[in-house]
């Protein structure tokens, strides 16, 4: 019987095929022989390299943020508040529905509900989330900031709406939703989005209840792990 890892054994590769057995699988759905069979290796050579399942699926998330979910840096960088969210959202869409790829998003259909043996995978996975919506909501904290958006704007709560928008388009992806439909989603979410900034009045110097500089509201999440 074979141990140890083998020679033409690829730290990559193997990530890149784990991505898509806990993405198309979900975290306690993946046992692991999937695991084994999908990465060409026996299990010595498994938790040689990884560990044990959690700490493969925690290497898999970063990989999948850095490669499938690279859209939201690329997002948070765009000039103005309206095109970081219209990239946030047709990145969402593109990376829901690619070829090749299973449907959805990892973090969001992975382990929203697990045995208590795994609650730290589902807390992980809601960590990396509330951080997507923080990095969002400082951004456009930024743009209040900048004049790009109405001092009444509540960053807050835009960040937690388009959030709920993107989680919705994985969810729709899941489902079998087209690109085409997503889409669409995307431009009507969009002129919501002109809507909602347009009726935004500004706030009176001095006027009490407006929202911080930091854009919380008294439930800001917490800090990301």
């Amino acid at each position: 019987m074979r141990t140890g890892r083998p020679r033409e054994f690829d730290i990559d590769q193997s990530l890149d095929r784990a991505v898509q057995v806990f993405w198309r699988q979900g975290y306690e759905g993946t046992a692991i022989s999937d695991l084994t069979e999908a990465l060409g290796i026996n299990r010595p050579s498994l938790y040689a390299a990884f560990g044990n399942k959690e700490s493969l699926f925690r290497r898999a998330l970063d990989r999948y943020a850095g490669r499938t979910a690279r859209y939201v840096p690329e997002s948070l960088e765009q000039p103005t508040a309206r095109a970081v969210v219209e990239h946030l959202l047709r990145g969402a869409v593109g990376a829901t529905t690619g070829r090749g790829t299973p449907r959805g998003c990892l973090t969001v259909q992975s382990a929203l509900v697990c045995s208590p043996d795994h609650d730290p995978v589902r807390r992980k996975l809601a960590s990396w989330r509330r951080a997507g919506e923080a990095a969002t909501r400082a951004r456009l904290v930024r743009a209040r900031e900048e004049g790009d958006l109405p001092t009444g704007a509540d960053p807050a709560d835009l960040a937690r709406w388009i959030t709920t928008v993107i989680q919705g388009i994985a969810v729709q992806a899941a489902s079998g939703a087209s690109r085409r439909q997503l889409h669409r989603v995307v431009e009507m979410t969009l002129r919501g989005w002109d809507a909602v900034v347009a009726d935004a009045q500004p706030v009176a110097a001095g006027a009490t209840g407006a929202v911080g500089a930091t854009g919380a509201t008294g439930d800001q999440p917490p800090p990301a792990a």
